[in-house]
């Protein structure tokens, strides 16, 4: 009753300054946006009255609006800055406007970030129970920030149960993901993570983790977890017996983490400078600091096992000097951690078993079912490919045949047109629409049969200008008179000239038949490989390597 009259009176409190908060708001924050007031919220070294101003103007902004999601945001603030004893009464405000949304992201963020405030002050249980219901509302989406925060606070509470490989094995995987996406996340991971290390007694791990975290924060800008990788390693170094080093780090550490409100990790530095002393034999050095986690545990119910060792030393302490009085009260005092150990351990332990790695093996059996339907989908549309691939081979060899057969043919036409030795001429007997003096068509006839019997045509680059200015006519003239007595364009002509040539000599020279394309391009006389074989396809209708390779068939060349 105590403890509600004291959260009513707190909240009656809060009441009363939010209405005399209200009356200060200026006007011109009532037009500003969310991401405007959350700047403004979260401006280092003001004072709470002047940060309240932009809280309630958040939180009225987005009631006005009907923004859930903004309402969820605008008390998720309030957790964030609130009195330890109002953290809570917001964090279930966040959640209930969450719900509104309907969006999965949105409610899994509130459960979890009330996880987290039920964390920060050490309700494991209740932390637990948020972290379940937020994992299943994040699971439904892809927020990869939401998952791996997710698999940090559940890591937390494998590391709490002793189960350090599995939280070694989570923690890898949320440094992975904040690596590049958030700078405090990524070092908190790497904090526990050399946490881990060190209670499996991997302490070179540990000092190596330290070190990066150190190194990281510095690189990042991000310096607020400096004094808590340098506790870890006062801790490692305690653990391997390193007292006065560990000394050293521990006291440093400690003034940063106490100024932080952080009670549990003020235990946590407490035992073990007291081990420390411990183990240099300053045993009445070790036992203030050991009553100091007496006091915390008092204080806020709060328990780790590695702790509790402070009992044992206090006991063995007042066993050895007969204060028998003493000696029962910190035996009763460790029976009553035990229990709460005991109680907590159960809980955790059963919530991670039976209802988180439950849920973990039902989605990766849905995720193998949905794996088997693909498997089974991929199967039948490799057959339909396959069925296709094959009509389309079959259709493939059938058109090659046929091609080979066309082309068979073409090269029998191209052996008899060799074998007459005199191409037949088609003398047209019609003029074309051009008069030309006989005297001068005969001349140029003239010079086309020289021109044809020097094999003339072999030229490179040979062109119409260049033929004409040899025949001393122009160029109409030498097209015209091509066009009546051999029935070919210019370039027709002379392409046709080089392919009855160079066809000739393989036939017959069979030493060309081992020459590559290239260099019967050449003899040929064309300017490249691809013109001559398109020429030679254009006018025999087979590519001279069939035209060879038909050619050793009949003459038994291999």
């Amino acid at each position: 009753m105590v403890k509600y009259l004291l959260v009513i009176s707190l909240c009656f409190a809060c009441y009363v300054n939010a209405q005399k908060t209200i009356s200060r708001i200026p006007d011109t924050l009532k037009s500003a946006d969310f991401d405007y007031l959350f700047d403004r919220i979260e401006i280092q070294g003001q004072n709470d009255s002047q940060r309240e101003i932009y809280l309630k103007a958040f939180l009225d902004k987005a009631k006005l609006e009907k923004n859930w999601e903004e309402l969820s945001n605008a008390y998720k603030n309030y957790v964030h800055y609130a009195p330890a004893a109002l953290k809570l009464i917001y964090a279930d405000s966040m959640v209930m406007a969450a719900k509104k949304s309907n969006d999965n992201s949105i409610i899994g963020s509130a459960y979890l970030s009330r996880g987290v405030a039920y964390y920060g002050q050490k309700r494991l249980r209740k932390a637990m129970d948020s972290y379940l219901i937020a994992d299943k509302y994040i699971s439904k989406t892809d927020d990869g920030y939401l998952i791996h925060k997710t698999k940090y606070q559940i890591a937390q509470i494998k590391f709490y149960l002793g189960y350090y490989h599995e939280a070694i094995s989570l923690f890898n995987q949320c440094i992975a993901y904040f690596k590049d996406n958030d700078a405090r996340a990524y070092l908190n991971s790497l904090h526990s993570l050399g946490a881990c290390y060190k209670m499996v007694g991997n302490h070179g791990m540990s000092t190596e983790i330290n070190r990066l975290g150190i190194a990281e924060g510095k690189r990042t800008g991000n310096l607020d977890m400096q004094h808590y990788f340098v506790q870890s390693e006062g801790i490692n170094q305690c653990m391997i017996h390193n007292y006065q080093s560990a000394l050293h780090k521990l006291q440093s550490s400690l003034a940063a983490i106490r100024s932080n409100g952080d009670f549990s990790n003020e235990m946590v530095s407490s035992f073990y400078i007291g081990r420390c002393y411990w183990g240099l034999n300053e045993k009445e050095k070790a036992l203030p600091y050991f009553k100091k986690v007496d006091l915390g545990f008092s204080q806020h119910a709060y328990m780790r096992p590695d702790l509790r060792q402070a009992y044992e030393y206090m006991i063995s302490y007042y066993r050895d000097r007969k204060m028998i009085e003493a000696q029962l009260h910190y035996v009763e005092r460790l029976l009553a951690v035990d229990k709460k150990l005991h109680v907590t351990y159960a809980y955790l332990q059963g919530k991670i078993r039976k209802e988180y790695e439950t849920q973990d093996l039902l989605r990766e059996q849905q995720i193998l079912r949905h794996s088997v339907e693909s498997q089974k989908n991929n199967d039948r549309i490799s057959i339909s490919v396959i069925s296709i691939l094959f009509l389309l081979i079959l259709l493939g060899i059938i058109w090659f045949f046929k091609s080979r057969s066309e082309s068979r043919k073409k090269y029998e036409e191209l052996l008899q047109k060799i074998e007459n030795e005199t191409r037949a001429k088609s003398e047209k007997t019609d003029e074309l629409d051009f008069a030309i003096s006989t005297d001068v068509e005969q001349a140029v006839l003239q010079s086309l049969k020289k021109f044809e019997a020097g094999r003339k045509f072999l030229e490179k680059d040979l062109d119409l200008t260049k033929l004409a200015g040899h025949f001393n006519t122009n160029t109409r003239y030498l097209s015209i008179i091509i066009m009546r007595h051999r029935s070919q364009k210019f370039n027709q002509y002379i392409n046709s000239l080089k392919i009855d040539y160079i066809a000739k000599r393989i036939r017959n020279e069979k030493i060309l038949q081992n020459y590559t394309h290239e260099s019967l391009a050449l003899e040929a006389g064309f300017s490249t490989t691809r013109r001559f074989v398109k020429a030679f396809v254009s006018f025999t209708g087979i590519t001279p390597k069939y035209f060879i390779e038909e050619l050793r068939k009949e003459e038994n060349i291999p």
